[in-house]
């Protein structure tokens, strides 16, 4: 019965306190960019975005045990990432066009 004595549980516990701490600084961070003024909107999102990432992949790889999962998980996770941003790039690409004039005669 490895992973179940007192001090595997410590240590677990120890982990998720870290995570705790890392998730409440992002929070703070969150907030305190909030109150920061960039010349465009795409920079305050850029950032909160950042922020978001990072406090989801803590999420994910401690509390959705994927730290501990096989390389195959990891590989499909960096395809999902690499589509998802290719989505992102093609959807800000495009709002730059102008609509067409759909008034009719």
């Amino acid at each position: 019965m490895s992973g179940h004595g007192p001090e595997e549980i410590k240590k677990t516990i120890r982990t998720y306190l870290k995570v705790l701490g890392v998730l409440v600084v992002g929070t703070i961070a969150t907030v305190g960019a909030s109150y920061l003024h960039f010349d465009s909107m795409a920079m305050t999102v850029g950032l909160a975005l950042l922020i978001a990432s990072v406090k989801a992949g803590f999420v994910a790889l401690y509390f959705m045990h994927l730290i501990d999962e096989q390389k195959i998980i990891y590989k499909l996770l960096g395809l999902t990432t690499f589509f998802f941003l290719g989505l992102m790039v093609i959807i800000i690409w495009a709002s730059g066009d102008k609509p067409m004039n759909t008034v009719m005669p």
